[in-house]
């Protein structure tokens, strides 16, 4: 038999709702609902339990990148965010040529058939120049349905989502591909109208990429992309919370108007999470990381983060005042179930994979256990 563990005297939060004095069985790799007689007990009390931690939009972390690192670059930056509390992450290409884009997502396909990443993210290069963040313009190009299905292709069936500006030429005829596909179609870096919005919600798309970031703001004639997708129920946002990217009010129209079940907390990390300031390469683009922050070296614009998401955990409940139960769903289940992977993790209920955080009464990270292994051990007694 597999050796049991069983967690006890923790706060767990569990889909229903928090437990006080709960506990949590992990027998070998999975969550199991009985424990044999003498199973080995940890004292979990005065902490927290809570699921491990899924991020849908990361392009590296550690000092290594996911969009242009080799495998072992990408499997050290994997590491690192495991280390804070990301269980499951998805990596994120960025805008580059066709052909290495291609190239490189086969790399990483290899790398999720082995279960180390969750599949792949394309974050350019079918964006507008209106809105490119810190894409390189010269290589963004309109979503021409081929060359989305080439990248599909070249993905082996773990694409997960591409991120578009579904106002472009050839826009919603891609989203209608990505869809036929299963891959999701995310709305961003786009200079779409509110109508045009809606019509790419209608094609398919399910996904706003870091809402509020790199799309028009919200106005009160024009309101843009940011009102259609924070209104329509088909659509899951995804919120940067470092307190750089999204002003506190911001974050909180988020939640209010779209509902916990549809917030996906997201890290945008790029190499320097993890890691420290310095200067870095964000795919093409070279990057000045200071204080934390990431902004192009030339033209000054936000590159990414160096958040981790234990940190926007953190800053959820005890800076914006969120309940623990929601800040869960948005860092964990909701990103699961968009990912399709919800039958395995996302939640601490029995059957599903052990991943697990430990967090102390401040919500500071103290363990973190992966597949029933601790990936940092909370030293619990």
């Amino acid at each position: 038999m597999a050796p049991t563990t069983v967690l006890t005297g923790a706060r767990v939060v569990l889909p229903t709702g928090t437990v006080t004095d709960g506990r949590v069985i992990v027998e070998g790799t999975r969550i199991a609902a009985t424990a044999p007689e003498h199973a080995e007990t940890l004292d979990a009390s005065g902490h927290w339990l809570v699921p491990g931690f899924v991020d849908l939009h990361n392009h590296g972390g550690g000092g290594s990148s996911f969009a242009g690192g080799t495998a072992e670059d990408i499997l050290h930056g994997v590491r690192t965010h495991r280390a804070h509390g990301t269980t499951t992450v998805v990596a994120s290409a960025v805008t580059g040529d066709l052909d290495f884009l291609a190239r490189h997502a086969a790399m990483l396909a290899e790398l999720a058939e082995q279960g180390d990443i969750a599949g792949i993210h394309f974050e350019g290069p079918f964006i507008s120049p209106c809105r490119k963040g810190a894409h390189n313009e010269d290589l963004l190009r309109d979503p021409d349905p081929a060359e989305v299905r080439k990248l599909i292709d070249a993905a082996h069936g773990h694409a997960r989502m591409m991120t578009l500006a579904t106002e472009l030429p050839g826009g919603l005829a891609s989203v209608r591909l990505l869809t036929e596909h299963g891959v999701i179609a995310a709305v961003g870096h786009t200079d779409a109208t509110y109508e045009q919005t809606v019509q790419a919600i209608d094609a398919g798309a399910t996904v706003a990429t870091h809402l509020f970031n790199a799309m028009p703001p919200l106005g009160h004639r024009a309101p843009g992309p940011v009102a259609a997708l924070l209104e329509d129920e088909r659509v899951t946002v995804e919120l940067i919370n470092d307190g750089t990217h999204l002003h506190p009010a911001s974050l909180q129209l988020a939640f209010h108007r779209a509902g916990a079940a549809r917030v996906a907390f997201i890290t945008d990390a790029m190499d320097a999470a993890g890691f420290g300031d310095g200067r870095y390469m964000l795919g093409p683009m070279e990057v000045e990381v200071a204080d934390g922050v990431a902004r192009l070296v030339e033209g000054g614009a936000i590159a990414g983060s160096t958040l981790t998401l234990d940190r926007a955990f953190q800053r959820a409940v005890t800076v914006d005042g969120l309940p623990v139960e929601d800040v869960v769903a948005a860092i964990s289940a909701n990103p699961a179930r968009l990912l399709g992977l919800d039958d395995r993790i996302g939640s601490l209920e029995p059957g599903k994979d052990a991943d697990l955080v430990v967090l102390d009464e401040d919500f500071t990270l103290k363990g973190v256990m992966r597949r029933g292994e601790w990936v940092v051990d909370p030293q619990l007694g």
